[in-house]
């Protein structure tokens, strides 16, 4: 599976009956409860956020991501917490004074529409919770600004302060906790727990059409906790928002299938195959105005009863995919080919495309003897970037990995199970994941990957590739390091 990474466009915290503006705070604090003896809101808090989903939709208009071949796509929602890292913050107080969170739930609920009308909203300009201008009269990080808690910019209001009333006591035009859609709730033992919510279904129905005029979503304690009275502490649990100088602004995770697993030179009877078909125009991938059908022949010329107008799928932008299962052994190894029909691009009816395979005796797939296989020693080279290479963050690039046994020069290895894994590094022994381990895809000619640096921040990546063979799972580490630069 491989991912794309959405980020929000605006958020911002609003705080319990208060005009204050927290927008751009590199922190998101979620609190509830009271304290009397210091100074800092009451209450509680909410946060609200927007997604930016242009990208993954034009990659979805394009085929680039596809569901085609039955397998949906995944949406998770992630945020750092930002007492991940050391377990002592463990019910510890902050520089506040308040106190962190444990043993509570947060949910994610979408921003309600009114008289079946969005309540767009704006982000606000606002960092600080107080005004220290008395103190410091250049301070401009306070604002009171729209949105909070009371407005969503500066013409209109929120149908109900907040949002939603968490006590259900609104009537008419206002918004209720019941009412209001929950997408998903997560609890929080410890309170060091990344946010992980689940997005799937409400992602899925915006990008069909079937969910429109959303707004955003937001996130908050549930009512029972907010309402708690008599508390004489407050709680707070804080992840890292958009505006942090870390590596780890929040998004949406989507994960979706593209991997390649090309049978064509490794074509078996009896088994479950593969075949594919790569479609481009001047060199660059383009999809037929249709998935085209399949038909296999044999070596005089004949249709193979029962794998005629096979079905295919798009796998990914220009890759079409079908699967050509239990073939019988008559004849074998001997010549097939594989015709594909229905052809056209942009109304251009094209000529049929035919393809051989050679269909193998199953029984070649397995080696069986007196002695054990030892475990492969490998190396890699790679092309589509280069090591220590400064990659523009607008640049799409295919990575061919060319595996060859070790210590020789052209041994080149086409049918193994390898796999890659992307991160980043902080400070001298923590990797911080991008992309967990994915099957690299294989095609006739060779090993690939597609590094989209569309969706990655701005860093220094490293690239790490796993071989599987006999009993043995061999990680190669840092085999190729490049940065992700900013275009301006």
């Amino acid at each position: 599976m491989s991912i794309h990474k959405s980020y929000f466009n605006k958020s911002n915290t609003i705080v319990y009956n208060s005009y204050t503006n927290t927008a751009r705070n590199p922190i998101v604090e979620l609190f509830f409860g009271k304290v009397d003896n210091i100074q800092i809101p009451k209450g509680f808090s909410r946060y609200i956020f927007d997604i930016d989903l242009t990208l993954l939709q034009n990659k979805i208009s394009d085929g680039v991501i596809s569901s085609d071949c039955g397998v949906g796509l995944t949406h998770t929602l992630r945020m750092k917490n930002t007492s991940s890292f050391d377990q002592e913050l463990i019910n510890d107080t902050t520089s506040t004074g308040r106190r962190r969170a444990t043993s509570f739930d947060l949910i994610l609920f979408r921003i309600p529409k009114v008289n079946n009308q969005p309540q767009t909203w704006d982000t606000g300009v606002g960092y600080d919770y107080y005004d220290f201008t008395v103190k410091i009269e250049t301070d401009k990080s306070f604002s009171q600004r729209p949105s909070n808690w009371y407005q969503r910019n500066t013409l209109l209001n929120w149908s109900t302060n907040g949002i939603y009333d968490n006590q259900n006591s609104q009537t008419g035009t206002g918004v209720n906790y019941s009412a209001i859609t929950i997408v998903d709730t997560q609890h929080f033992e410890f309170g060091n727990e990344d946010i992980e919510f689940n997005m799937t279904n409400e992602i899925n129905s915006i990008l069909s059409g079937s969910l429109t005029g959303v707004v955003g979503w937001g996130i908050a304690f549930l009512p029972q906790l907010e309402n708690i009275t008599g508390l004489t502490e407050n709680y707070s649990v804080g992840f890292f928002s958009p505006h942090t100088q870390t590596f780890y602004e929040p998004y949406l995770e989507t994960q979706y299938y593209d991997l390649i697993l090309d049978d064509r030179n490794a074509f078996y009877c009896e088994n479950d195959n593969n075949l594919y078909l790569y479609v481009y125009e001047e060199g660059v991938p383009i999809n037929f105005d249709s998935n085209p059908t399949v038909d296999i022949i044999d070596s005089n010329g004949d249709a193979v009863a029962g794998f005629t107008n096979l079905p295919t799928c798009l796998v990914t932008e220009g890759v079409y995919k079908v699967e050509v299962n239990n073939m019988p052994c008559a004849g074998a190894p001997c010549l097939y080919f594989d015709v594909w029909k229905g052809l056209s691009i942009n109304g251009v009816p094209l000529d049929d495309q035919e393809n051989e395979f050679a269909l193998l005796v199953k029984k070649g797939k397995y080696n069986v003897g007196s002695t054990t296989e030892n475990p492969s020693i490998y190396g890699f080279e790679f092309s589509g970037i280069k090591q220590n290479e400064k990659v523009l963050n607008n640049d799409v690039r295919k990575v061919n990995v060319t595996i060859k046994k070790a210590f020789t020069s052209n041994e080149v290895l086409n049918r193994v199970q390898a796999f890659y894994r992307i991160y980043v590094r902080e400070g001298a022994n923590t990797e911080v994941q991008v992309q967990d381990w994915t099957r690299i895809s294989r095609t006739p000619d060779g090993h690939y990957f597609v590094f989209d640096t569309r969706d990655k921040i701005p860093n220094e990546y490293f690239v790490d590739i796993k071989v599987r063979t006999d009993r043995n799972i061999e990680t190669f580490k840092r085999e190729l390091q490049f940065m992700v630069v900013n275009k301006k």
